[in-house]
C-alpha cells in the first residue's frame, strides 16, 4: 500500500493545510490522510457556519493553541478547506494532528 503524504505549506506566519470535513458525524474525530488533505468528522451540522465554528474548536484543542489562531482561509463553504494556524511549523501541525 503506498503510504499518502499529508501536505501541510509553511505559510508566512505558520502553516497551512487542507481539511475535508465530514459534518453530522457521531462524534468530533480526526479520520487520517486523504490524499494531500486529512480527514475530519465534526458532529455540528453544516448549517450557519456551525459546522466551521466547531472544527476551529476541535483543531485548536488537538494543536494546543488558542482559536484566534486558527483561521479558515479557503472553502468556508465547501467540505474541503484551507486551514492556517499561526505560530506552527507544518512539522509541528503534522506531529500533533496525526501522531
Amino acid at each position: 500500500m503506498k503510504k499518502i503524504k499529508f501536505h501541510i505549506t509553511k505559510a508566512e506566519r505558520g502553516a497551512a493545510f487542507t481539511v475535508v470535513v465530514i459534518p453530522r458525524a457521531k462524534r468530533n474525530e480526526i479520520v487520517g490522510r486523504y490524499g494531500d488533505a486529512i480527514k475530519v468528522k465534526i458532529a455540528a451540522p453544516p448549517e450557519k457556519g456551525k459546522a466551521n465554528k466547531e472544527l476551529i474548536s476541535f483543531l485548536s484543542e488537538k494543536l494546543g493553541v488558542e482559536k484566534s489562531r486558527l483561521e479558515i482561509v479557503a472553502g468556508a463553504t465547501s467540505r474541503s478547506k484551507v486551514v492556517s494556524v499561526i505560530g506552527m511549523s507544518p512539522q509541528e501541525v503534522e506531529e500533533k494532528l496525526l501522531s
